[in-house]
């Protein structure tokens, strides 16, 4: 149940093989191992892929691939996830990540333009790539601790339910089981035969009866008052 639900939320992975971002890493991607959807590989990679969303870095895609075949997790969830990070959230993204490092380093504030773009990212690194890369390796490190205990807790508990299930089933199938041991034993049936044979000949044995109710029935309206 689990790997249905993180297929359904990561439904391009298998596109990802052939991605021209993830060329550098040539052969390596056929390892069977980085397309496995189990806790550990999927918990590696939501941490992996949300570590790398933070850094401000250009190519995330290939530095989140990498380490994916390092740590040997599953790495077209990696590389989806560093999508978080896009024209549209990098600036908050890059304004909390500097802020943090900011008051780490316990440096005064700057005065910055409202638009954040990777071109004023590129002129303005100089001045705030210290305080920047701390904040995002701050923020990246939460962000990709929280993701896999997220990730572990959840695939714990599916796995829990899904246990609970069958042997809720389990249950319910013994207990009729009993209820037609029960059923059987009180019947004049031979114990050795098939369970099939039993249950056809109590079925037998009731329709006669029906049978010649029906019958007794029918001699009593035709019999002369």
């Amino acid at each position: 149940m689990a790997r249905h639900i993180i297929k359904k939320l990561f439904p391009g992975m298998d596109r990802l093989r052939g991605h021209r971002a993830l060329a550098p890493l040539g052969p390596r991607l056929r390892s069977p191992d980085l397309w496995h959807l189990n806790r550990r590989s999927v918990a590696g990679a939501f941490a992996v892929g949300l570590f790398v969303a933070f850094l401000p870095l250009p190519m995330q895609m290939l530095i989140a691939g990498a380490i994916a075949i390092l740590a040997r997790v599953n790495l077209p969830i990696s590389v989806i996830l560093v999508w978080i990070s896009n024209p549209v959230t990098m600036p908050p993204m890059l304004y909390t990540a500097y802020t943090v490092g900011r008051k780490l380093l316990g440096e005064e504030p700057r005065q910055f333009s409202t638009e954040i773009t990777w071109e004023w990212f590129a002129t303005e690194m100089l001045t705030v790539w210290k305080p920047l890369m701390t904040g995002s390796l701050v923020l990246g490190v939460a962000a990709g601790l929280a993701g896999y205990l997220l990730v572990r807790g959840l695939w714990r508990l599916n796995v829990i339910q899904r246990v609970r299930h069958r042997r809720y089933l389990a249950r319910q199938r013994r207990e009729r089981e009993a209820e037609l041991r029960e059923v059987f034993s009180r019947s004049p049936v031979d114990p050795e035969a098939p369970r099939e044979s039993r249950e056809t000949k109590a079925v037998e044995r009731q329709a006669d009866s029906q049978a010649s109710g029906t019958r007794s029935g029918d001699d009593d309206r035709s019999r002369p008052h």
